[in-house]
């Protein structure tokens, strides 16, 4: 091998390798080539004295440059790298070291084929990183240079991991903001709807309030509410909100949170079972979600709240409700606002119902009736209207009661109140004076039309058959007196007077009759 030759394969940096790969050009460029002998000098001493390692390929991809810093930054050996060798050998040893991550050296091969720029990196097996960066020169051929970017990609993945860091750590702190004002949203939405609940003085009112506000609370949902019946043995279909059809009565059997004493997620186990009160399910059980909460009031069960849910997925696109624990768990205070309510109007009506009803026949009593009387006078009076007002009494009672008994006595009262309700069932006030006295007012109604009812209840009581164990009670029969208003009274005592007048001339008349009050001319 001659002189040149090993200078070549030590490092080419000298001035001959490169003067020896130009004199290989076409002879007319020779003296440029000669020319710019002094220029190549210098360009040597430029690149051995900067910081990357630099290679310079010539078109036809063979190695006619490189500086000594690049065997240091590559990690490699003298003879790993020498002028002629081709860009494929480069690179096959940089391969062969696991140097490149992915596709790094198919793309920097199409970038040489298409003389476009590149950058990527390297991985070295000491773990250093090394940035190349590639750019092809005019006259043909690319210079590659190598810069030990170790510590600055070591920066640069510790900037990430904080940036990351931080974008979880505000991340989370969105989230737990998120979650405070939905709590403090559900916090005031609760406090709203316990409001609105304690201000219904009627379980209507309340199954109202709470049907229009289950559409706010679980936005997209839909459901029920059943309640049990006094007799506990069915729950009554009280409300519901974007429900097909509630059901009239279902069996407290039908449903696995009643039977189980607690919450049933219908879409959040392994295995489902549907409630036999949820009757439309599709065949998928993944596209549906409810839960049944059981409403509970002072240790006692007064009902079901049924909730059902969009698919999560169609929810969480319309800002829907969807099925979650947080939901739940908002169903369930939802349910306690609602069972402490259901409870105070039932023990407010139960109030009422003692302070205005009369325990044996449960009939309106003496006070509400008269009250009734004082406010429906006063309409009448505003509007123009007419009142009629009907006295009733059980005949020859007493007799009835030394004969056969005071329980055989109630049950005669019972069984008139009973007729009295099932006739006079549209707005009329039906109370039970006292002792065998009953009356009723009748808002609105003419005088015929209040003589054909008394009538009918006359009639009615009359073919009325009654048992005591097992003996049927003789036959009972009513005298009636009737009043109209204004005509014969605007005073409830005035009217009730004349209508009690009535009365005892029917009894006087041989009773189980009806007499109409004598009509008077009232002054203004």
């Amino acid at each position: 091998m001659s002189g040149t030759d090993s200078r070549m394969r030590s490092g080419a940096l000298e001035l001959e390798p490169v003067s020896a790969l130009r004199i290989a050009e076409p002879a007319n460029r020779t003296e440029k080539m000669v020319a710019a002998s002094g220029d190549a000098n210098a360009t040597l001493q430029i690149i051995e004295s900067i910081e990357q390692g630099v290679i310079v390929w010539s078109e036809d991809a063979k190695c006619v440059l490189f500086n000594r810093r690049i065997i240091d930054v590559l990690e490699m050996n003298s003879t790993d790298i020498y002028v002629g060798m081709t860009r494929h050998e480069f690179l096959s040893l940089a391969g062969r070291r696991g140097e490149f991550v992915g596709h790094v050296l198919e793309t920097a091969e199409d970038c040489f084929q298409r003389r476009q720029p590149f950058t990527a990196d390297r991985k070295l097996p000491s773990g250093r990183v090394v940035a190349t960066t590639g750019r092809p020169m005019v006259q043909g051929g690319f210079v590659v240079s190598y810069t030990d970017v170790t510590d600055a990609r070591r920066k640069e993945g510790e900037l990430a991991q904080a940036k990351q860091k931080a974008e979880k750590a505000e991340a989370a702190a969105s989230e737990s903001l998120d979650h405070e004002r939905a709590r403090k949203h559900e916090a005031r939405m609760l406090s709203e709807l316990g409001e609105w609940l304690q201000s219904c003085k009627s379980l209507e009112e309340l199954f109202d309030v709470i049907s229009r506000f289950m559409q706010k609370l679980f936005a997209g949902s839909s459901g029920e509410l059943y309640i049990y019946s006094n007799s506990r043995d069915v729950l009554d279909g009280s409300c519901s909100w974007s429900s097909p059809g509630i059901k009239a009565h279902i069996q407290p059997d039908d449903c696995w949170a009643l039977r189980r004493g607690r919450m049933y997620k219908f879409g959040a186990g392994a295995v489902n079972f549907a409630c036999n009160h949820v009757s439309d399910l599709p065949g998928d059980d993944t596209k549906t979600r409810y839960i049944c909460v059981p409403i509970i009031a002072h240790g006692d069960t007064v009902g079901l709240l049924h909730i059902r849910f969009d698919r999560d997925d169609e929810a969480k696109q319309h800002q829907l409700a969807t099925f979650d624990e947080s939901v739940h768990r908002f169903a369930i205070q939802c349910s306690e606002q609602i069972s402490l309510a259901i409870a105070n109007v039932k023990l407010r009506d139960e109030l009422r119902d003692q302070s205005t009803k009369d325990p044996l026949t449960g009939l309106y009593n003496r006070r509400f009736f008269l009250e009734s009387c004082r406010t429906e006078i006063s309409r009448a009076e505003r509007y123009n209207h007419t009142i009629g007002l009907i006295s009733i009494d059980a005949d020859n009672f007493k007799m009835f009661n030394d004969n056969h008994g005071h329980d055989a006595g109630d049950i005669v009262l019972r069984t008139i109140a009973e007729r009295m309700e099932a006739l006079f069932n549209d707005g009329e006030v039906v109370s039970r004076f006292g002792g065998e006295e009953f009356s009723i007012l009748l808002p609105d109604a003419t005088c015929e039309q209040t003589m054909q009812k008394a009538e009918l209840l006359r009639s009615e009581i009359e073919q009325q058959v009654i048992r005591y164990g097992e003996k049927a009670l003789p036959n009972i029969t009513i005298s009636v007196g009737v009043a109209m208003y204004p005509v014969c009274g605007i005073t409830p005592l005035g009217l009730l007077k004349v209508a009690d007048e009535a009365l005892y001339e029917a009894k006087d008349n041989g009773k189980n009759r009806v007499v109409l009050g004598t009509l008077k001319t009232v002054s203004a």
